[in-house]
C-alpha cells in the first residue's frame, strides 16, 4: 500500500467500516442517512473518512455504572 502524505485524510469503505465496528453494511447505511456518521459520495457508493470514523467511535463511549 502506497505511504500517504502527511495531512492527507484516508477514506474508507462502508464495507471496511461495517467490519471494524462488527454491523451490517445496512447499519452503515443508517448511520450515514441520518447524519451520526459523515460520509462523501463518490458515484453511487460512500467514503468515510477514517477520522470522522473514530470522532463518531469516540462520541460512543458510556460510563459503566
Amino acid at each position: 500500500m502506497a505511504q500517504q502524505p502527511e495531512g492527507r485524510a484516508r477514506f474508507v469503505t462502508v464495507a471496511e467500516v461495517a467490519d471494524a465496528l462488527r454491523v451490517s453494511n445496512m447499519t452503515v447505511y443508517r448511520l450515514i442517512q441520518a447524519g451520526t456518521l459523515p460520509a462523501v459520495r463518490v458515484g453511487r457508493s460512500y467514503r468515510i473518512r477514517e477520522d470522522d470514523l473514530d470522532r463518531y467511535l469516540a462520541g460512543q463511549y458510556t460510563e459503566a455504572g
